[in-house]
């Protein structure tokens, strides 16, 4: 089932699980995917049949090592293409991701093996997402969510969420991006360069800090 709506139910599977351990649910799934429910099991029975994904009734949908080879091999060539345009063609990181959708489909292995050598083989998009080597292995510090760091904490910004460009462009405007030293005053402030900083509404849920 080599498809581009295949690798999008298995990227969305593989992202869920990404920065936390709990596995996606076929609602879960059906609201990222913005499908019915109906739609989302009938393809799930489908992936499951191709042994991609494993799946019980009315129980989670998880990745077979299959299925994580082959959205690992998607979400790697989405990462790299992401960071060629913003090193490359001096895209923001904002706008990066739905032309990231397009192309992912579209370029060769030869062209995408040859950005990644152009890039020097990065390890993390720009978004601060780790890209997956070519075997699909991921390499991570340990992590704590925003949300989740006490009062005090100090950290380097690992990742943000490409998920709502509005709230990328507001962090960079307060001048927080990836590899920013940060200490967390609260859920909404920060201080960054020795100046405190109100963080947009939903970063707490956005931003992964070193742990």
């Amino acid at each position: 089932m080599e498809s581009p709506v295949a690798d999008d139910y298995l990227k969305a599977i593989y992202h869920h699980t990404e920065w936390q351990s709990d596995p996606i649910t076929p609602s879960q799934l059906a609201a990222v995917l913005g499908l019915a429910p109906s739609s989302v099991t009938e393809m799930v029975k489908k992936l499951a049949a191709q042994g991609l994904v494993t799946h019980r009734p009315y129980g989670p949908v998880s990745l077979t090592p299959a299925g994580h080879r082959r959205a690992a091999g998607v979400i790697r060539r989405h990462r790299l293409i992401e960071s060629w345009l913003v090193r490359e063609f001096g895209y923001a990181w904002d706008e990066v991701h739905d032309e990231a959708e397009v192309l992912e489909h579209a370029l060769s292995d030869r062209l995408l093996e040859g950005i990644d050598a152009r890039l020097g083989r990065p390890r993390f998009d720009p978004h601060g997402d780790a890209i997956p080597d070519a075997t699909g292995a991921v390499h991570r510090e340990p992590f704590v969510l925003l949300s989740a760091a006490a009062p005090g904490h100090s950290g380097r910004v690992l990742r943000v969420s490409d998920r709502d460009p509005e709230l990328l462009r507001a962090l960079v405007e307060r001048g927080i991006d990836v590899g920013h030293e940060v200490e967390v005053v609260s859920e909404v402030t920060v201080r960054a360069d020795g100046v405190e900083v109100s963080l947009p509404a939903g970063a707490a849920g956005s931003v992964w800090l070193t742990r």
